[in-house]
Parts: structure tokens; sequence; C-alpha cells
């Protein structure tokens, strides 16, 4: 069953990436990349890169509440796999900073749309709009985010 799951989410991964690809046209992959769903449970189980090539870099995420993310470039693809969320998109960021050169970060946003995030669910989040994992009652979310940069 665990497996199962496991593919139909990097299937449900690479209908979302060829799509994004297609209505961006930034940075493309230069090979094809396999990875069998052992690897992908090991990395999951402590977070991390999945994949990572010119334009698209897929991560296996794990984390609790945080600060809001802006990225100048970055186009997110986010597929929830346990726990749960309160994740706020949009919105306007309250005293935010500069921590990379194409990214900043802020404690709190003014306004923004809440979703309720939960097993199964996938959002996509386009550059240059904040989001935040506000709330994460289940203490951790694991996710797959797809990064696929724009430019």
């Amino acid at each position: 069953m665990k497996v199962r799951f496991t593919r139909t989410k990097l299937s449900l991964l690479a209908v979302l990436f060829t799509s994004a690809l297609i209505s961006i046209g930034g940075g493309v992959p230069a090979a094809v990349h396999y990875i069998g769903h052992d690897k992908v449970a090991e990395v999951m189980a402590k977070g991390g890169p999945i994949v990572s090539d010119p334009g698209l870099i897929v991560l296996a995420q794990r984390r609790g509440s945080g600060e809001v993310e802006y990225h100048d470039h970055t186009n997110h693809v986010f597929v929830m796999v346990e726990g749960e969320a309160t994740l706020v998109v949009g919105g306007t960021m309250v005293e935010p900073r500069r921590t990379a050169p194409d990214q900043m970060r802020a404690a709190s946003v003014q306004g923004g749309t809440t979703y309720h995030m939960t097993k199964g669910d996938v959002i996509t989040i386009p550059a240059k709009t904040p989001h935040w994992f506000k709330d994460v009652p289940t203490k951790t979310v694991a996710y797959y985010a797809v990064n696929i940069e724009s430019e």
C-alpha cells in the first residue's frame, strides 16, 4: 500500500512538472531522473532533495510552522504526504527582510488566503507570492515540494 501511494504521488509530480514546464519555459532539466521508492522513502524520513537539476528541484520536506517565505523566481507545487497545516498564501508580508538575492522572509503576513492542507492535497504557488505554514497542529508535516525556476 505504501509503495503504491509513493508511486502515485511521483506520477502526479511528473504530470505537474510537465505542465509547469510548458507554461513557464524557464530552465529545462538536462536528464531523465528516476528515483526508486526506497530512496524516496529514505529522503522523506529526514527531508532533503530528491532531484536537483537546472530549473527543477524536487524536495521531500518535513517541517513545523515557520516564517513567511517569498521567492522572486521559484514556483512551487506542494503535495501533502502526511500531517495537517494551515497554509496562508498571498497577502502582504509584515516587515519583510531579504535573506538571499531572490528570497525574502517575514514573521507574519496580513491578508492572504488560508488553506487547510492535509494528506493528498496539492497546491501551486507562483513566484512572487508570499506563503506561510502558519499553524501545524500535528507538529510536523511531510510534503513534496516541486520547485520550478522561472526567469
